[in-house]
């Protein structure tokens, strides 16, 4: 019996185990200091009330005969689908339920589509980026290679034709920098995706913070993307979902690489390997859709945006760089006076009792950056704001 000695490839620890480790030593050896963080990107806001009066009515429904629901469809309800359908079309784009999968959340969907993929693909990534993209290749034994993103380019490295790539991770607005793509921007990537014969993985986890109307918030609204994108998304940011789980894929119908449909083998694959998203959780998913969902969804984004607004306002009092903040709740920052990344978090931890994440566990472009996210309470993110000026000024 062999191992998959792909795994031995990886980092030692998975970014966000190490924070939590180095965080709960702290709170053991400091336990009458609060900690606030900023760190981890998980929402903290509750589920909007339509949302859990949904699902209260789906399990009451899962009690009687008449009602009860077993097995779904592995593409998800019909009710599902048809609702994100909506939802596109609002946006300007004409999907068909048959191109739309429910699943449990983008982060599986990013890491189970590979599985109909060739391992000898080229794998393109920009850096710094989301561990999971890198990983999960890792773990497959692909070869990545990396776009650098930087200050001079905003963090939005572009194609670069003399890279030959078959699979192109995009996460726009991304995590972590918080930078978004302009349309012209993205039209460049679908063109060179288009021209490579590749496919572009488009991770819309947080297309509902933009708030620039010039942005796009999906991949699909640019031309050509449907021969060659295929866009993963999900509701734990939208509508606070990280401990209910919910997401979704569309895979464009005409989407064709070696022959074979990619939504007709991602569909085999579904079928085979994931038993369908729960009947309950899509209902209260379902009322993300509604008007009054989507309306109390926004409400708790126009919090978290205004927790951005006051980490960024500091940010410009201390004269420190950042990207991010305007249309994600994402700020990634320039460490100060030339610290590492994790010399900056141990100074934050230490000296001001805040937890964020250090950019170099997102590439090696991350090294001398930081990431702050306005997941949080109000009262929570002033004191942690305040303790950062008391710090660095």
């Amino acid at each position: 019996m062999k191992i998959n000695r792909n795994y031995l490839n990886l980092k030692d620890s998975y970014l966000f185990a190490t924070i939590s480790k180095k965080v709960r030593e702290y709170r053991a050896a400091y336990p009458e200091r609060k900690v606030i963080s900023l760190g981890i990107g998980d929402v903290t806001r509750p589920l909007p009330k339509v949302c859990v009066d949904a699902m209260q009515k789906a399990s009451g429904e899962m009690g009687t005969m008449e009602t009860f629901h077993g097995y779904g469809d592995y593409e998800g309800c019909d009710f599902m689908r048809n609702a994100i359908a909506d939802y596109y079309a609002k946006k300007g784009v004409t999907l068909e339920d048959r191109e739309i999968f429910i699943s449990d959340g983008a982060k599986s969907d990013v890491g189970n589509f590979l599985d109909i993929f060739d391992t000898d693909n080229t794998v393109l990534v920009p850096d710094p980026v989301y561990p999971v993209y890198v990983d999960t290749n890792t773990m497959a034994g692909r070869k990545v290679l990396f776009l650098d993103g930087n200050q001079e380019n905003n963090f939005l490295p572009m194609p670069d034709k003399s890279i030959k790539a078959d699979i192109i991770y995009l996460c726009s607005p991304n995590n972590p920098t918080g930078s978004v793509y302009t349309r012209d921007q993205l039209k460049a990537w679908v063109d060179y995706a288009n021209e490579m014969e590749a496919v572009i993985l488009f991770d819309a986890a947080y297309e509902a913070f933009v708030r620039d109307s010039s942005l796009p918030t999906s991949i699909l609204q640019i031309e050509g993307a449907n021969t060659c994108a295929i866009e993963i998304s999900s509701l734990s940011k939208t509508a606070g979902f990280t401990g209910t789980r919910c997401g979704y894929t569309v895979v464009p119908a005409g989407l064709v690489r070696d022959g074979q449909l990619l939504r007709d083998l991602w569909y085999r694959r579904q079928s085979t390997k994931y038993n369908g998203t729960p009947y309950i959780i899509q209902r209260g998913a379902e009322a993300v859709f509604s008007a009054e969902g989507y309306n109390q969804a926004m409400e708790n984004i126009d919090y978290y945006m205004e927790n951005a607004k006051l980490i960024s306002k500091t940010l410009d009092e201390l004269g420190i760089w950042y990207v991010g903040g305007e249309n994600s709740p994402y700020i990634w920052l320039k460490c100060p006076n030339n610290l590492s990344s994790w010399e900056f978090f141990d100074l934050l931890l230490n000296r001001a009792n805040v937890v964020g994440t250090p950019g170099s566990g997102f590439g090696k472009m991350g090294e001398g950056f930081f990431r702050l996210t306005a997941f949080g309470e109000r009262e929570d993110i002033k004191i942690a704001m305040e303790s950062l000026k008391a710090l660095l000024k």
